[in-house]
Order: C-alpha cells, then structure tokens, then sequence
C-alpha cells in the first residue's frame, strides 16, 4: 500500500508537466537570443516572400494569356486545328463559319481578325510591331464599355482604337493623331482600357473593313478565330459536339472551360514559365525548409540540457517534440505576416511594369500559408530526431 501511494503521488507530481503548454517555452528559447532569431526570420520572411512572387508568376502567366478571351463575350470559340494559343492561333476560311451561323443553338457567330504590321510613328523612329484585332463593331463581341461606346468611331474609314497600356514607344496616343500603320495613314479615334497581355507591347481594334484596309494582301476571306454565342438556355457541351459535326474538319471548337484548360497547360508545360516559375517555387520551399530547420536544431542543441532536465522531471517525449513544432510554427508566422505586406507592394509593382494580372486572390492566400505550415512540419519532423541526443544520462 505505501509503494503504491508512493507510486501515485509521484505520478501525480508529474502530470502537470505532461500538460504544461508548449507555447510559452517554445517562445522564452526563441527569444532567448534575439539576434540570432531576428536573423533567421529575416530568411524565413525571403523564403515565404518568394514563394509568393513565384506563385504570382505562375498563375499570372496563363491570365495573361486569357486576358482578351476574358474581356469577350462568347459561349464557344471556333479556331483552326493549328491553334497554338491567344496570339498564334491560326487561321481558317470565313466560309467555315457559314454552319455555324445557321446551327438552330447559336445566337451569333462574330469573326475575328488578327493581325501584326508596324506602327511608324513610334518615338525617335521607332517602328515597333502592333498588334492588330479585326471585327465587326456591331457585333458587341467585347465586354469594355470603353469600346462599345466607341462603335460608330470604329466605323469610320482608316481609324482605330488604341489600348490605353500601349507601350510609351509608340509615341502619344491622343486621340485624332495621324500614324502610320505598315503603309496607311490611320488617325487615333480613341482609347480603351483592357490590356495588351501577350499580343505584344501595343494592340489597336479596328473593324472589319479597316482591318482589310490595312492588309490588303488578305482581305476579310481569312479568319482567325470565330466567337460564338450560343441562345439562352444552350449547353455548352452538346452545343458544341454538334457544330463540331456540321463544320468538318481543319478547325476546332473550345467550350469556355476547354480553352481556359489548353491556354494554361501551354504557358505552365509548353513554354519555359512552367520550367522557371515550378522551379523556383520548388526552390523557395525548400530554402524556407532548411532555414526553419536550422534555426529550431540550432535552438535545440544549445539548450540541449535543458531539454534533458525536462526528461529527467517526467516531460514525454510528445510534450519536448510539441515544443519544437511550436517553435517551428511561431518562426513561420512571424515571418509570414510580413512576407504577406511585402508582396502586396511587389504585386502592386509587378502589375506596373509588366501589365501582368497579379493579385492576391484568396485561394493564393491560402495555398502561400499552407505552404509555410508545410515548412514548418517538415522542419520541425526533421528537428525532432535531435531530441534523442537530450538523454539525461548521457547529458550529465
């Protein structure tokens, strides 16, 4: 009987350790030396801010590359069987559009022209490369008011309409200017706000009889692409498997979803964005990895007694590794809140300059946090091992 309540005294003399919270020691070893913990989430705070601006890039790219098709109205999108994406389409015969205008599900079906000539009336003499959208201004096809308020301008002879982010190069774009695109005076009848993308440095809209103006050698019998609205009520899908069946082969008919899916497959596999950006958000972890890693088995080697005198007094080895993850999970916070201020004004910046469509979207948020939780887990499952070095016998 006295072994016995010997046996439970102690055992409850040592229960409370085993519910002692690990947050508060976590946060006395952190801050034990400042110095070397500011340090550290300085490299934790860099890790973290990469990852962002890698992850910006990465989903930025492939907007890019749907800007016009997000600022269009159209349910399905005709396009040749040599579509490569936005800017390399391809190109088919307008009499292919023929079925589907008269398919009984399409509302409407727009042609749109590309095309690129220089403009030569950059500055200095410059001529730098437009980027040059053909169709019908009464078709409505676009979704800016800034260009459906401007049709009946469209429609006068040898005038265009200049997208307000084209590039300083191409000299002023005042409205009623003369300029020279490849071998036609065009007068500037006005400006629209949406964005060049990836069409290059300046992009002009023009009608369709303007368009034909400006390259002569092609006329209106070409087209790049067809946007097609559908009646109200139509599935995408069906709609699209049965036109796909009227208009035979040498195009292609993409739903919504479809072209969404084949433009970002292209920017992320096909091209070296993928390659860069995977890479460097790959990279980025890692670092965030390894710097967390070396500040908690760092931390943990120096207090290395203390942490054995803790298993000497009854503290289990889930409360000691509760602790490291706890100082694993206070470093990545610490650093995640200013990393999260800082790549808000990068973003910021980066939509300047590039005229890139990043922005800090909720999902991107979030994925950005889970990674740093992730950091924060391997490190702290990395740093544990160290632990068994605090045997209290072979410590003292």
């Amino acid at each position: 009987m006295i072994v016995t309540r010997s046996r439970t005294n102690r055992t409850a003399m040592i229960a409370p350790f085993h519910f002692r919270p690990t947050v508060p020691l976590a946060w006395r070893i952190l801050t034990y030396d400042k110095r070397r913990t500011g340090l550290a989430l300085i490299g934790i705070f860099m890790a973290i801010l990469l990852v962002f601006v890698e992850l910006g890039f990465f989903y930025a790219v492939p907007r890019g590359g749907l800007l016009l098709y997000d600022n269009m109205r159209f349910d399905l999108l005709l396009a040749s069987n040599e579509y490569e994406y936005q800017a390399q389409p391809g190109a088919f015969p307008l009499s292919q559009i023929g079925p589907v205008r008269s398919s009984p599900d399409v509302e409407k079906a727009t042609a749109i022209y590309f095309g690129y000539t220089k403009w030569k009336s950059g500055v200095g003499g410059l001529w730098p490369d437009v980027f040059v959208i053909g169709f019908d201004p009464e078709s409505h096809v676009f979704i800016p008011e800034s260009v459906n308020q401007q049709t009946s301008v469209l429609e006068r002879a040898d005038t265009v309409l200049v997208d307000s982010t084209t590039r300083p190069m191409f000299g002023p774009l005042d409205t009623g200017r003369i300029v020279e695109i490849g071998d036609r005076k065009t007068t500037i009848g006005g400006q629209y706000v949406l964005g060049t993308g990836f069409m290059g440095l300046g992009v002009v809209l023009a009608s369709d009889a303007n368009f034909a103006r400006l390259f002569p050698q092609r006329g209106l019998n070409i087209v790049n692409l067809g946007a097609i609205q559908l009646k109200p009520g139509v599935e995408p899908d069906r709609a699209a498997d049965e036109l796909r069946k009227a208009v035979g082969s040498g195009v292609q008919i993409f739903t919504r979803n479809a072209l969404e899916a084949h433009e970002t497959a292209y920017w992320t596999t096909r091209t070296s964005v993928g390659i860069i950006f995977g890479s460097g958000l790959l990279i980025s972890f890692v670092v965030g990895i390894m710097i967390v890693y070396q500040i908690v088995s760092t931390q943990v080697s120096r207090q290395l007694p203390q942490f054995a005198t803790m298993k000497a007094i009854g503290y289990p080895d889930r409360s000691l590794a509760g602790t490291v993850s706890a100082m694993s999970l206070l470093i990545v916070i610490a650093g995640f809140i200013p990393a999260l201020g800082a790549a808000l004004g990068l973003y910021s910046v980066i939509r300047q300059k590039t005229l890139l469509p990043v922005t800090m979207s909720e999902m991107r948020l979030l994925a950005v946090f889970a990674a740093a939780l992730a950091m924060a887990l391997v490190s702290a499952l990395l740093s544990v091992g160290s632990l068994r070095r605090a045997a209290p016998a072979d410590v003292f």
